[in-house]
């Protein structure tokens, strides 16, 4: 992909019609999808999808994984770490998916409220926490050490499918829900002690909490997931997003007692609710029709086979 020549500079796409990044190209990638950051945890869960069809890893490090499920494709993309990852994902996917999309984002967190590690979060909105540079870089400091935005809502109907699902696999009681936020670094922004650095973050958890009382998580996609989807233009003839967006965390790391999840119920965990978050995507969105068209994909035998045996 690096030797194949891009056509501009603005949108690099290959002669072959390949973004540059991700490596998506038309035909490869469903309007429904889960992203997840983990391409392990992308490869786990594809073994809970009835066919798989196309797999390709980028030299970016992103991992696209379409397959069948429930009838429908459906396609699994990991992206890495970092709402700049999650900016290549969400904008080249856009360049070749025609249609309306659904995208489940199914990372980790860490807990700020009661959940435990094991449990899950979904999430109904997320806002952004960044490191204030005026503030580091200026003497004396400009501001507080970190800005908070307003939080965006994720999309009411995709998450409450996704929460019916949930529930049903895990049980209520082991899913938690309220605000996220994304933070712009695992350890400064999310409030982690450091002695080489100076992070000026030991009152951060308890500001945002003052700020917003319902969150309850923080990692470090789900707000540029949500906030693309707010600002995604719709069709000619509607002023609606083309793309409507939730997202299913499971806790890593219990903050308050300090504690991190096992391998073993990670894994445990993400097998669990593969189903669950598959099944909210065809649950929201049961039809193929008016989405990106058979011909030329790499479902178009696989569903064309399904039809005639229906």
């Amino acid at each position: 992909m690096p030797n194949e020549q891009m056509n501009s500079a603005d949108h690099p796409i290959s002669s072959t019609g390949r973004t540059y990044h991700v490596e998506m190209q038309a035909g490869e990638v469903a309007n429904r999808i889960v992203t997840v950051g983990d391409p392990q945890r992308a490869r786990t869960m594809a073994k809970h999808l009835e066919r798989i069809l196309f797999e390709h890893s980028s030299h970016r490090g992103f991992l696209t994984i379409t397959g069948i499920y429930r009838g429908l494709p459906l396609t699994i993309v990991a992206i890495g770490m970092g709402a700049p990852m999650m900016d290549f994902f969400i904008r080249e996917a856009r360049m070749v998916v025609q249609g309306p999309m659904t995208i489940i984002r199914f990372g980790s967190c860490g807990s700020i409220c009661n959940a435990s590690i094991g449990d899950v979060i979904s999430a109904t909105g997320a806002f952004a926490i960044n490191r204030n540079f005026d503030y580091f870089d200026n003497n004396p400091p400009v501001g507080y050490p970190y800005n908070f935005s307003p939080a965006v809502n994720a999309d009411s109907r995709l998450t409450n499918a996704l929460n019916a699902r949930l529930d049903a696999a895990l049980g209520s009681s082991h899913v938690y829900r309220g605000k996220v936020g994304n933070a712009d670094s695992f350890y400064s922004s999310q409030g982690r002690p450091a002695s080489d650095f100076y992070d000026a973050n030991k009152d951060l958890i308890p500001r945002l909490h003052n700020i917003f009382p319902d969150a309850v998580a923080l990692e470090m996609e789900s707000h540029m997931l949500f906030h693309l989807a707010r600002s995604s233009t719709g069709s000619e003839n509607s002023h609606l997003p083309s793309i409507r967006a939730a997202c299913a965390l499971m806790v890593y790391a219990d903050r308050s007692g300090n504690v991190f999840i096992s391998p073993e119920i990670s894994k445990r965990l993400s097998q669990i609710s593969a189903n669950a978050v598959f099944d909210a995507l065809v649950d929201d969105m049961p039809s193929q029709e008016g989405l990106h068209p058979m011909a030329g994909s790499v479902w178009e035998n696989a569903l064309s086979s399904i039809k005639k045996l229906s």
